[in-house]
This record gives C-alpha cells, structure tokens and sequence, in this order.
C-alpha cells in the first residue's frame, strides 16, 4: 500500500508540475485565437465604471482596431492627424501596469482619403495586428504592412496598393498568420490578397482580381483543406493557401460592401453581411484541387437575418450578434433558423450604435457599444441584458471588438485602452 501511494503521489506531482500554474491563451489576432472571439474559461467581472474592477487605463487616441495580447504585453493601433497628414501608431503597453512601452510612429506618404463621409465613422486605424510572440505585424492600409520585434525596432515594411475603393472609406482588414505565412486582404489599397514570408517581407503569392473591391473582412485560414477564404460581394472565395489561386467559390446575397470576417466550424463557413445586412449563408469547406468550380449549389443554407459590420459570436449551436440598428439577434447554426430578435433598450438613437463584435468570455457574451457603454448577455439562446457598463468621464467613440486574456478584458475607446478585471 505504501509503495501505490508513493507511485500515485510521483504521478500527480509530475502531472502538476507539467502544467503552467499560470497558464492561459493568448489574444494574438482580430477576434483572437482561430478568429473565434471565444475565451471560455475566462472569468471575467459582469459590471464595471470609472472606479470598479479597472486595473488600470492607458492613453492612446482615437482608431477601430482591437488590441491584442502577447504574455505581458498588449499592442494596439491609433492615429492623429487626417488626410494627407495622417500619422498612423502601434503602442505597446505593460499587460501589467498600463505604462507605455513604446510607440512606434508612420507618417502618411502620398494622397490619403479625405476625412469625410463614413470614413469619420472609423478613421485612420481600423486594421488589428497580429503577433506570433516574437514579431508584431501591422497593416497600415496605404502605408503597407510592417513587422516590428518586440523592442519596437522595425523589421521590414512592403507596399500593397495605395488606390482607393468607389467609396474611399479607408482600410478595415486585419492580417493573419499560418505557419511562416503574414495575410493580408489589401483590398481597398491594391484590389488583392497578397501572403508574404514573415521573417523577411518577400512576397510569396498575390491574389489580385478586381472583384475583391469592397472586401473589407479579415481572411479565414482552414488549414484542413488549405484555403484562405474571403467574402466579396456577391460571392465567397476560398484561395489555395499555397499559391493564391481561386479554387471554388460560390454566389451569395451579400451584395454592396461586405465587412463581417466569416466563421469556420466544424467543416462549415457562415458568412455575413452586405448592404443593410442583406443576409448570412452556410457552405461547406473543401476541394480538392483548384479550378474556380461554382460551389453555389452546395449551399447548406440561406437566412435574410444577418450583420452589417460586426462579426458574429458563434457558442453552442447558436449565432450571436448585435447589428448596426442596435438589434439584438440569436440565430441557429445548423439551419440559420431566427431565436430572438429584440431591440436593445438604452442605445443612442440615430446613427449606428454598434460596430464592435461580439465576444464570449465563460457564459457570458460582451458587446462594445460606440456611446452606451458594453452590453453583457448570457450565451444562451434567451435574450437579456445583464449588465450595461459605462465610463462616465469617457464619451468618445468605442468601436474596436475587446479583447480576453486570462481573466483581463482590454477595451480600446478614442482615447484609453482599458484593463478590466476583477481585483
């Protein structure tokens, strides 16, 4: 007995001490790990203000984009100036203490899109980076895209475009990695996706059609099947992720700008979007060999319900999202079929109260309004808001998604990045 004892003890032991005490999963890219917005074990304060569960706030000026979160370190984007003299940053801030690390700073080169329109809507900053924990990748939109080491020291810098879409609303991507792959869909600056080694910026494929105008989403990688899929209007495009080639795609209602980042599950893309949300479909992921074949028929399903910017949360069989209108929606995942749609008291009215998407942390689904605070639902199929959280002496304008790492929310507004937590 004495000797099971020990062996039982030698075993747990080893068993514990292979595993991190502290472990947790980073936030390395827009909408976080395989582009999910999913953190589900994360346990995260359900209220918050000026003076409750906020560890700390760091100055950092105005942009759309989310931060993202590396060990100790977080990163986000923000701008100054307009126009021409647009100066576009990447900060790095103490996950720890919020003190800015550095600052790295890009100065407009050559005509930029006037600030005006719907372009006042997002600014100069909209686009996330992504890290892989040794080197920060940041799209720029017409400056390019830049890689940084974590010291802030520039690594290299590629040009993708500098044109503009009919609309000149700016740029809206993010990048993404795969294995030693940096993604960027420069449709606004150069009608292409373009994949570039990430040590050295040389240019490994390039994609370029000019029906990916308007294509403001982030790319989705399905290893499984080696496609990088993209959403442009009217269609879906999955590329070969190898060279850049067209290998099916199908015809959708998504017609007009299309700005939602599709979802993968399971074998199954949902794409969003479209002008006034003309509607979400589900497609099978898969082909074999490239060619262009019209996979239109293969359509799992169609619903008119959908999202204008944000991009769904997609937890347990069920879609979640709050449109641009301000309407709170739940759908089925296995047939598009509507749960809920209510309007969400308490939003400012006129314009568009949302842009942020929605992300899960445990049971609980967060929702960044621009002017109202963040909207805390429960992931489940039964509509409630439990909390809504506001900063009293913060009124600027919050559209970038959040982010999760451990038990930390990190929201960006015009003016601070905040680190929520409980103490």
């Amino acid at each position: 007995m004495t000797c099971y004892r020990l062996l039982v003890a030698t075993i747990l032991s080893q068993l514990f001490l292979s595993v991190p005490v502290n472990a947790e999963q980073p936030w390395p890219r827009f909408l976080g790990p395989q582009g999910r917005a999913t953190s589900p074990n994360s346990q995260l304060p359900l209220s918050w203000s000026d003076n409750e569960n906020v560890k700390w706030r760091s100055p950092i000026g105005p942009g759309s984009s989310s931060p993202i979160v590396w060990s100790n370190r977080v990163f986000v984007t923000s701008y100054s100036g307009d126009g021409d003299r647009v100066i576009r940053s990447l900060h790095c801030i103490d996950r720890e203490t919020g003190k800015s690390l550095w600052t790295s700073e890009v100065e407009n080169e050559g005509p930029e899109d006037a600030y005006v329109g719907f372009l006042r809507e997002h600014g100069y900053a909209s686009n996330t980076p992504v890290t892989d924990g040794e080197y920060v990748y940041v799209f720029f939109g017409k400056m390019g895209l830049y890689a940084y080491d974590f010291q802030g020291q520039q690594i290299w810098k590629v040009e993708t475009g500098k044109e503009s879409s009919n609309r000149e609303w700016g740029s809206g991507t993010s990048p993404v990695l795969h294995g030693d792959l940096v993604i960027v869909n420069a449709a606004d600056e150069g009608r292409s996706v373009f994949a570039f080694n990430k040590r050295t910026g040389e240019q490994v494929w390039k994609s370029e059609a000019d029906g990916f105008e308007l294509s403001y989403n982030t790319p989705s990688i399905i290893p499984e099947h080696k496609e990088v899929v993209v959403a442009v209007p009217g269609e879906l495009w999955a590329l070969n992720l190898e060279t850049g080639k067209l290998k099916w795609f199908a015809e959708t209602q998504l017609t007009g700008n299309v700005s939602p980042t599709t979802i993968v599950n399971d074998g199954i893309i949902y794409t969003f979007g479209g002008f006034r949300s003309s509607g979400s479909h589900a497609f099978p992921a898969g082909r074999s060999s490239d060619g262009g074949r019209d996979k239109t028929e293969d359509e799992i399903w169609y619903s008119r319900n959908s999202s204008y910017v944000s991009t769904p949360v997609l937890h347990e069989g069920h879609l979640y999202w709050v449109d641009d209108r301000g309407l709170a929606y739940c759908s089925r995942a296995d047939n598009g079929e509507l749960v809920y749609r209510e309007r969400v008291k308490g939003l400012s009215s006129g314009g568009r109260p949302v842009y942020a998407s929605p992300v899960l942390a445990g049971d609980r689904i967060y929702v960044v309004t621009r002017y109202d605070g963040t909207l805390v639902l429960p992931a489940k199929p039964n509509y409630e808001v439990l909390a809504q959280n506001r900063f009293a002496d913060d009124g600027s304008d919050a559209s970038g998604t959040p982010a999760i790492c451990g038990n930390e929310l990190f929201l960006r507004t015009g003016k601070y990045l905040y680190c929520i937590s409980e103490p």
